[in-house]
């Protein structure tokens, strides 16, 4: 029987980031997909779906999340997409590619930096999107305290590319609409699924953590947390 609470998880969201539909035809153009395509932290997929329709070759999602990556497995099928979804950490995947997406998934590897320097054994020619957090102003405390000591400025997040021998194609950041989006599409399956089964025993506790989300995000990293989207090659 299926739990419809896992299930309204992710329910409402496009892919696990802050992108708009034209933002992310911007980023697969500047990628110049050509041959294979690896995701790093897939999630279900949804933009590596995109890039292997649009690119002809085949990819390869890797994740965690077993919910995740079925969803993605039932979308490739749908759409007859050649792309295979694999249970692994992002981090253990040893393989190579032409191209390759790691969109927040930088704390699998251990940081930014160590994603950076991942990607360029995943693909030694070729190009990356990477999506990655970054501080689009000085954070606050409440901010530091959620996300830690791995976010980057901008200019660092760039400068750290660099370091990594990467060239930077293109970059760009998610505004505030792709992130007020993301947030309420965040939230949006569970509200949904709280007005359908308010007498169900694990309603408040729902309520609860949506609500501490909530406040979290207009309170402590709304317009101080930042992603953004860099093209890589090399």
């Amino acid at each position: 029987m299926t739990d419809t609470l896992a299930a309204a998880r992710y329910a409402r969201m496009r892919w696990n980031t802050p992108l708009a539909e034209d933002h992310a035809d911007l980023l697969l153009d500047r990628l110049g997909l050509d041959g294979s395509i690896v995701d790093l932290g897939c999630g279900w997929g949804e933009l590596l779906l995109r890039a292997v329709a649009r690119g002809g070759g085949a990819g390869t999602g890797v994740d965690t999340d077993a919910d995740a990556l079925d969803r993605g497995r039932r979308a490739a099928r749908d759409r007859g997409l050649p792309v295979a979804f694999v249970e692994q950490e992002a981090k253990d995947w040893h393989g190579t590619a032409d191209r390759a997406l790691c969109v927040g998934a930088s704390h699998a590897f251990g940081g930014s930096r160590a994603m950076l320097a991942a990607l360029a054994e995943v693909v030694p020619h070729g190009r990356v999107l990477v999506g990655d957090g970054c501080w689009a102003a000085p954070p606050t405390k409440a901010a530091h305290a959620i996300f830690g000591d791995d976010v980057l400025p901008l200019a660092d997040l760039v400068a750290a590319a660099g370091e990594a021998g990467w060239q930077v194609l293109h970059l760009s950041t998610a505004d505030q609409r792709e992130w007020d989006d993301f947030e309420s599409r965040h939230r949006a399956g569970q509200r949904e699924w709280l007005l359908a089964n308010a007498d169900d025993p694990r309603a408040a506790e729902v309520r609860q953590r949506q609500d501490e989300r909530e406040r979290e995000y207009l309170t402590a990293y709304r317009g101080v947390l930042g992603l953004a989207y860099l093209v890589l090659a090399r």
